[in-house]
Order: structure tokens, then sequence, then C-alpha cells
């Protein structure tokens, strides 16, 4: 039984936390409902003396956040699917199946997690404008269809199914494909929708990418929305604010409606070698 002082301690940590972690959300919100000076005033208000809802309408007008919306719900949604399948695939394979070099190859795969963003942009991008790809959706989804974080998350939760589910699925007559479909992949829900989550967030907070491979406001995405309220004599805080809080209201959504898969998905991921 745990000492009551302990239990104070611990709920009191773990308030302190969610404290920390919600200000930012609370300062976000707070911020875009105020005016422009409230928004700058010093010391800072914690709150508006006038909720102004039409910073929200002010915001959206001040760029085209309906084209940006519907390119980066498209670019998202075409990311996740694929980092899923290819993910999946290639996660069974590492875990499942045996051919020459297998382990040399996965360190090698692994590896790749090393290399910073900046050191393959430009290699990336010449591939990307030899293909004749810039400005359309090619450049914007084919080079993040695959993720090797999530790979390695579906490998080791595959790794950790019992051996006996493959065997007697061999003995049926059972393909691979067909135990990966019927047996495996349901298996591995949690972890496919955690995968698919970490993907979806990649993809929709993406912006240096974009910004090199596109240059028409037909392929801009949401995040070059929120760079309008950027500039050098000022910052239009409580409409950066109002962008910034319908620009994450997506993600919000799906993380509520997928949270129980994805704890379960992260808790029971394991980390079997």
């Amino acid at each position: 039984m745990r000492r009551p002082g302990v239990v104070i301690l611990v709920h009191g940590v773990l308030i302190v936390g969610l404290i920390l972690v919600a200000f930012p959300f609370f300062w976000m919100v707070s911020t875009s409902l105020k005016t422009k000076d409230e928004s700058v005033s010093v010391p800072p208000r914690m709150l508006p003396e006038e909720c102004r809802w039409e910073n929200y309408a002010e915001a959206w007008n001040k760029a085209p956040f309906a084209r940006y919306f519907v390119n980066t719900a498209a670019v998202s949604l075409a990311v996740t699917t694929a980092v899923v399948v290819t993910s999946l695939l290639a996660g069974y394979a590492f875990a499942m199946m045996e051919f020459p070099g297998k382990k040399i190859l996965f360190v090698l795969y692994l590896s790749t997690m090393m290399i910073p963003f900046e050191v393959v942009l430009v290699p990336n991008f010449a591939t990307i404008n030899a293909l004749g790809w810039q400005n359309t959706y090619a450049a914007l989804i084919v080079p993040w269809m695959a993720n090797v974080f999530s790979v390695f998350l579906i490998r080791q939760t595959l790794m950790s199914l019992p051996r006996d589910f493959r065997d007697a699925a061999l003995v049926d007559g059972c393909g691979h494909l067909r135990y990966l479909w019927y047996i495996a992949a349901p298996l591995t829900r949690p972890i496919l929708i955690t995968a698919g989550l970490l993907a979806f967030l990649g993809s929709w907070n993406a912006f240096l990418w974009p910004l090199v491979v596109t240059n028409t406001e037909k392929m801009r995405v949401i995040q070059f929305g929120l760079q309008m309220f950027l500039r050098e004599e000022s910052t239009d805080y409580h409409l950066l604010m109002a962008a910034s809080t319908f620009t994450i209201l997506p993600i919000v959504v799906v993380y509520v409606v997928a949270q129980r898969y994805f704890i379960e998905g992260v808790s029971g991921s394991g980390l079997k070698g």
C-alpha cells in the first residue's frame, strides 16, 4: 500500500507537468482572442478584456487557407497511408523472413536515422527537379512514403508475436501476405495507428521541404500560411495565434479519436532485439 505522502507527491508532480504542458495552448487560445495591443502588452495579460472571435475570420482571410488546408490534408493522408503500408511490409520482412544480410541491412537502414535532414535536402531537391516534379503532389508525397522509425516500431511488435501463430499459419498453407493481412496486421493494429499518427503529425507540420519544392500558392501547405503574419516591421500576434489555433485543431481531433490506440501502441511496442 502506498503512503499518502508519496501519493500526494506523485499527483503534485503530475499536476505541475500538466500545467507546464497545457499553458502554451492556453496562451495561444487566449492571445487569439485579444486585440493587437493586448497581445503585445507589458506586462502580458492572461485573459482578454473582451473576446474578439472575429480574429479567426480575419486570420482565415489573411491567406488562402482553404487551399492550404486541402493541400495539407491530401498530402498528409497520402503520406500516412503510404508509411503504414511500407512500414508494415518492411517490418514484416525484417521480423519474419530470412534472407542473406538481413541483420546488416537492418542496421544500415536504422543508421540513416542519424543523417540530418539538411544533409539530404539538396540531393533530394536535385532528384525532384530532375524528375520534373516541382510544384506537384508527387514532390510532397513520394520522398516521405517510407519512415525508418515506423519500420523499427512495427518490426519490434511483429517480433513480439508468438512464433506459434506463424507456424500454425504455415501448416494451414497460409502464405506471407495472407498471414500478414489476416493475422499479423490485426494483432498489431495499435502500433500501426501509432505509426500513422506520427506520420500524419510530421506531414501536417512540414514546412521546409514544401517551401523548397513549391513556389506557387496553388501548391502551398498550411504551415506556409502562418508565415503571412510574420513581418519585418511588426507581427500580428493575435492573428498568428488565431491561425495557429485552427491549424493545430485537426491534429488535436485526430489524436483524441485515436489516443487509445496510440497509448496501447507506445506501451505495447516492445524492444525485443
